[in-house]
């Protein structure tokens, strides 16, 4: 079986249960976020400085896959896909919860005025910044298809979402703060 299966030449893809949709639909670009997401994360799980930003990238990556297969079972199918998939639960977001308590204790929030993306010169924080406006936008992508036929009857999507976004706006903060400790011989 070959990748290029040329199904998609005509402008159309295929959503799970044999739907097609056109791929300029909202529920296809919020597909298209998470998945730019995914692949945002796997720079920053490269270049992480820190255990713990590739801890949570490391988690987070399958969870969106998961995630994604939620966005990709069209309305009324639900359940169809819950037969056979785990849903994507309230305990992935608590998780993050823990990890924003924990980084913020840690310090991840001292900073002065606005951040600026790489003005650190820390690549790792740049490109935990490039992911979270990646993220943020598959939050608003999930966020339009609110109040439409194309709703994700999951709220906890969103939910882990905008957490996911919070969490990696800190650990730029904290891979930042690793080359300053690192300056100050804190490190």
């Amino acid at each position: 079986m070959s990748i290029a299966t040329r199904r998609g030449d005509q402008g159309e893809t295929d959503l799970l249960f044999g739907c097609r949709l056109p791929k300029s639909h909202p529920r296809v670009h919020a597909l298209g976020a998470v998945d730019e997401l995914n692949a945002a994360l796997g720079p920053l799980r490269v270049a992480a400085l820190r255990g713990e930003t590739r801890e949570v990238v490391a988690t987070a990556q399958p969870w969106l896959i998961t995630l994604m297969g939620e966005l990709a079972t069209p309305p009324g199918l639900e359940g169809k896909y819950a037969a056979t998939h785990p849903v994507f639960g309230a305990d992935k977001t608590a998780w993050l919860d823990d990890w924003v308590a924990r980084l913020e204790s840690g310090g991840a929030l001292q900073f002065k005025g606005w951040a600026l993306p790489g003005e650190a010169g820390v690549m790792s924080g740049a490109l935990a910044d490039v992911a979270r406006t990646v993220c943020r936008r598959a939050e608003r992508c999930v966020a339009d298809l609110a109040g439409t036929d194309q709703q994700v009857p999951n709220p906890e999507i969103a939910r882990f979402l905008n957490r996911l976004a919070d969490v990696l706006w800190l650990l730029a903060r904290w891979e930042e703060k690793t080359v300053s400790e690192k300056q100050s011989g804190g490190l």
